[in-house]
C-alpha cells in the first residue's frame, strides 16, 4: 500500500502573505495587550510612600507650634461630664482607695445625705486619698467646672442636685489657689482591693498631708507607729498600689523581711522605687521607723 503524498497548507500565495502578516502581528498584538494590562496596576517601590505630599509637609514642618488664644473670649466652661472623663474616672470608675464608684447608690448614699455643699468642699480641698481638686489646679479647672462634675457624679449615683450656677463673666479668671489648696486632714479608712493601678496611687500619694504627722510624744512608739500609718501609709500599703507590700500580707513582706531592719528602715526614711521618702510625709525619723515596726509586726 502507497503512502499519499502530503501536501503543504499553503498553496497560494494570498496564504504565504497572510500567513508572514499573522506572525509578526499576533505576537505585537499579545506584548500590546500584556503591557497595557501590566500598567493598570498600582506599583511602589520601597520607601517611596516617604515622597508623599502629606508625608514631606509633616516632615519639613516646624517643631514648635504658637497657639493663640484672645484673652478677651468669653471663656467656655467643662460640662460636668467632661471634667469626669478627664479627671475623676481614674478613681471613681474602678473605685481606686477608697473611691465612691461611679453609678454606684449604695456607696454615694452616706456621701449624697452630708449635702452638695458639703460634697463640693471635699472636692475642692481634698479629703482621704483624694488630692484637692483631683489633683488638677484652678488654672485647669474652675470651682464651677468642679462643681459640675460632683453633680455629675451624684446625679448618676442616686442624688437629684440641680445644675449649679454659672459664674459672672470673668469670676473664673480671679479665682485664686488658695481656695484649694488646704491639705488633705484626713486619710482614706479602706481601700479597695482591686486598686493597683499607677493613677490611684499617684493620687494617693498627691494627697498625703503636708504638716508633720503626730509625734511619739503623746502617745507609746505602738500608737505613733500606728497613728502614721492610718495617716499616711495606708493610702498605698493597704491596697497594695504600685507594687506596694500590703499591710498584713506575709507573701508580700518576707523578701523585704530578708534585709536587716535598718535597711528597711533607710528605705523608708529615703525612698525606693515609686515610694517617696517617709511616704511623702513630714513625720519625725522616729515616727517612721515605728510606722515601720508597726507594718513589719503585722506580717510576721
Amino acid at each position: 500500500m502507497s503512502e499519499a503524498p502530503h501536501e503543504a497548507p499553503i498553496k497560494t500565495p494570498g496564504q504565504l502573505i497572510a500567513a508572514v502578516i499573522a506572525a509578526f502581528a499576533i505576537p505585537i498584538v499579545v506584548i500590546i495587550l500584556l503591557a497595557y494590562y501590566v500598567n493598570q496596576s498600582i506599583r511602589t517601590g520601597a520607601g517611596t510612600e516617604g515622597l508623599a505630599d502629606s508625608t514631606v509637609a509633616q516632615r519639613i514642618a516646624p517643631i514648635a507650634k504658637v497657639d493663640v488664644h484672645d484673652a478677651n473670649a468669653p471663656h467656655v466652661f467643662k460640662t460636668g461630664e467632661e471634667v469626669f472623663k478627664a479627671v475623676c474616672t481614674t478613681c471613681h470608675t474602678p473605685g481606686a482607695a477608697g473611691a465612691p464608684k461611679f453609678g454606684n447608690n449604695a456607696d454615694w448614699a452616706p456621701r449624697i445625705a452630708q449635702g452638695y455643699d458639703t460634697l463640693v468642699q471635699t472636692a475642692l480641698h481634698g479629703k482621704g486619698a483624694m488630692p484637692p481638686r483631683g489633683g488638677t489646679s484652678p488654672d485647669d479647672y474652675s470651682d464651677f467646672e468642679i462643681a459640675r462634675a460632683v453633680v455629675y457624679m451624684a446625679d448618676h449615683s442616686g442624688a437629684n442636685f440641680p445644675e449649679p450656677a454659672a459664674p459672672a463673666s470673668g469670676a473664673a479668671a480671679t479665682q485664686t489657689a488658695a481656695s484649694a489648696a488646704s491639705p488633705a486632714s484626713e486619710q482614706s479608712a479602706s481601700a479597695s482591693s482591686g486598686a493597683s493601678d499607677q493613677a490611684a496611687a499617684a493620687a494617693a500619694i498627691a494627697a498625703l498631708p503636708s504638716a508633720p504627722a503626730p509625734t511619739s510624744s503623746s502617745a507609746d512608739n505602738a500608737q505613733a507607729g500606728k497613728a502614721l500609718y492610718t495617716q499616711v501609709c495606708q493610702a498605698c500599703h493597704a491596697a497594695g498600689v504600685m507594687g506596694a507590700p500590703k499591710f498584713g500580707n506575709k507573701a508580700d513582706w518576707a523578701p523585704r523581711l530578708k534585709d536587716p531592719m535598718n535597711v528597711i528602715y533607710n528605705y523608708a526614711l529615703h525612698g525606693k522605687g515609686n515610694m517617696p521618702p517617709k511616704g511623702g510625709s513630714q513625720a519625725s525619723d522616729d515616727d517612721v521607723k515605728a510606722a515601720v515596726d508597726y507594718m513589719v509586726s503585722a506580717a510576721k
